[in-house]
Formats: structure tokens, C-alpha cells, sequence
């Protein structure tokens, strides 16, 4: 059994009795050919659910669902989420569709723009018009833009401290208008919306063949240690993230999906084992042996109001959901340089 075919076990284990859900159902998900989306898809399909995959590919990838193009339980459909038009039924939306790297969002913000606001309008019609069970946006923990230490973890009840307008404002931005119509769909029209707000996730299929432009900080770290190339840091390496492994992104995103009797909740879902990028460079030479040269170089894109540290506050998760992620950052680099290898 292949690893992946092992990460889509321990999501269908963490699921249990909510998995029953899955089969037979019918789900849009737009953005299911991105790194999150793809296994979101994945997961489904496996559970004997049908997915319509909607996705333009300015961020996601056709390799991420090509080993699903012949099930007969989905289908793709290239599209951008503002203009997509369908005559189909669903029982689910889940609502992935956003350019979440910040060179790409940078070089196209009114596309981010678009899909993140417009394209949850059209989304957001599609479920109520459909009255659907469930409707599922995936927002970020970037709404929270660069919270003080004392929000450290941060909670869902934090408003944040965004500039809306710079280099992070269509993403961040965006986010937050999606996150504003869903509240209103919710209270205006009795859409049964769940927003999750991830924190960074890592895993098999995010883009190793062009790290640098994709702008992941630890999938790029992983790729070039793992090729013995030298690695760049911007800064001193003392900002922090959480890394939050794929398996356990998912099953949160779907059991927050299927939960019933939280509609209109949001719900921090991430890792709560933060980490300087410093010290994430060092577990991954470790973790590979590599000889790669650690060089302090100025990054290809603006980091003005990059936030200083991300930690989430679980408390909302584990008690409404059961759920919290179980995967070690060491165990989940360790899964994802495995990968990396065998993927070439």
C-alpha cells in the first residue's frame, strides 16, 4: 500500500461515524485540483461520495486529480467559481477556490479578488437556491493579519489587525468579504454555513517542481535540502508558523462539514505545534542529512505585513468537533521527504 493510500486510511479512521455521510452524497468543490482540495476530493471519492471538481488551474494542477479523472464518481470541470454554472444537485459545497501563495496572488490580485469574494457569492446562491446540507468555506488565519504576543494562540473571537490596503489585501481581504457573505447568507437566507480557518498545511502534492515561485516555505525548504541545494531564508528566521499535516486538515474540514447542528460556525483548524522558520530549516537538515548551505537572501516578492508568529487556539475545535491534529511535525516532514524522494 502506497503512502498516500495510507494517509487516506488514517482520514477515513479519524472520521468514524461522521464517514456515513459520504456515501451516496454529491459535493461541489471548487479549488479541487489544489494541494488541500485534491485530497479533499480524494477523501470523498474513496467514501463512495461523487464530486464536480470546479478549478481554472491558476493555482491547482491537473496532476493533483489525474488518478480521479476516470472514476466514474467525478468530474472535472475548468472554470473560474465566479462564472461556473451548473444544472446539477448537491448536497454539499465545499468552497476551496483561492490563490493562496502571496508571489502569485501579488502578480494576480484581482483574480484573487474575484474568486475569493465573487466566486462566494455564486457559491453561496448555488446553496441556497439548492438547499443544501452543508456549505463549507475554507478561509485562513490570515483574517487574523499580525495579532499582539498576548493573542498568541489565537482565538476565533480575535477580530484581527489587517491592512487592507497592501501587498496582503486580496488575500487577506478577500477572505474576510468571504467570510462576511457567508454570516449573511447564514442569517438573510438560513444557508447552513461552517467556515474553517487554516492555518499552514503541508503534505504530499504540494508543487515541488517550482518551490521558489509557489512561495511554501517548507515544501521549498524540503525540496532543495533533499537536492542538496543551498536554502534561502528570508529575514533571521525568527517568525513562526504552525504546520498542520494534510491528514489532519482534512479530517477537521470534513467533520466540520458534516457535525450537525453548528451551522454558522467558524472554527479554528490547524496544528498547535508552533515553530520558528529557523528552526523548521534545522529539523529538515536534519530529518534529510543534507549538505545544503543555509544563504540569507531578499525574497522575489513584498513581504510588507507578513505576520511575525501563527499559532492557533484549538479550544473550539476540540470541544465542538473532537477534533485536534495528531501528527508530529518531525513524523509529518518525515512522510512528506519520503515523498519528495519517491516523486522525484
Amino acid at each position: 500500500m502506497s503512502m498516500l493510500e495510507n494517509d487516506l486510511g488514517e482520514i477515513k479512521n479519524s472520521l468514524g461515524e461522521h464517514g456515513k455521510q459520504i456515501s451516496g452524497r454529491n459535493f461541489l468543490v471548487t479549488g479541487g485540483a489544489g494541494f488541500i482540495g485534491s485530497w479533499f476530493c480524494d477523501t470523498i471519492v474513496s467514501m463512495g461520495g461523487t464530486v464536480v471538481c470546479v478549478d481554472n488551474l491558476s493555482a491547482g494542477s491537473e496532476k493533483n486529480i489525474a488518478h480521479l479523472l476516470k472514476a466514474a464518481n467525478f468530474k472535472f470541470v475548468k472554470a473560474g467559481v465566479e462564472e461556473f454554472e451548473t444544472g446539477e444537485k448537491f448536497d454539499y459545497i465545499v468552497h476551496m477556490a483561492s490563490i493562496a501563495s502571496p508571489p502569485l496572488y501579488q502578480k494576480f490580485p484581482v483574480e484573487t479578488l474575484d474568486s475569493g469574494v465573487l466566486g462566494t457569492k455564486r457559491m453561496l446562491e448555488i446553496a441556497r437556491k439548492q438547499k443544501v446540507k452543508g456549505f463549507l468555506l475554507t478561509s485562513t488565519s490570515e483574517v487574523y493579519g499580525n495579532p499582539p504576543n498576548e493573542m498568541i494562540p489565537t482565538p476565533e473571537n480575535y477580530y484581527g489587525y489587517v491592512n487592507s490596503y497592501g501587498p496582503r489585501s486580496m488575500y487577506d481581504e478577500s477572505k474576510r468579504c468571504a467570510e462576511a457573505y457567508c454570516y449573511s447568507y447564514w442569517k438573510q437566507h438560513n444557508v447552513p454555513v461552517r467556515i474553517a480557518r487554516i492555518f499552514n498545511t503541508y503534505g504530499p502534492r504540494l508543487d515541488t517542481k517550482n518551490p521558489s515561485g509557489y512561495g511554501r516555505a517548507l515544501i521549498k525548504f524540503a525540496y532543495l535540502a533533499v537536492n542538496n541545494k543551498s536554502i534561502s531564508m528570508y529575514g533571521d528566521g525568527s517568525q513562526t508558523r504552525s504546520f498542520c499535516y494534510i491528514t489532519d486538515q482534512i479530517a477537521g474540514l470534513l467533520k466540520l462539514l458534516l457535525l450537525p447542528n453548528i451551522d454558522g460556525e467558524v472554527v479554528n483548524i490547524g496544528s498547535e505545534e508552533e515553530i520558528s522558520i529557523g528552526d523548521l530549516i534545522k529539523t529538515i537538515l536534519k530529518l534529510t542529512g543534507s549538505s545544503s548551505k543555509l544563504i540569507n537572501t531578499k525574497p522575489a516578492y513584498d513581504i510588507r505585513d507578513d505576520p511575525l508568529r501563527r499559532k492557533p487556539d484549538l479550544s473550539k475545535a476540540k470541544k465542538m468537533l473532537g477534533w485536534g491534529a495528531k501528527t508530529s511535525l518531525e513524523h509529518g516532514l518525515s512522510k512528506t521527504i519520503s515523498w519528495i524522494k519517491e516523486s522525484g
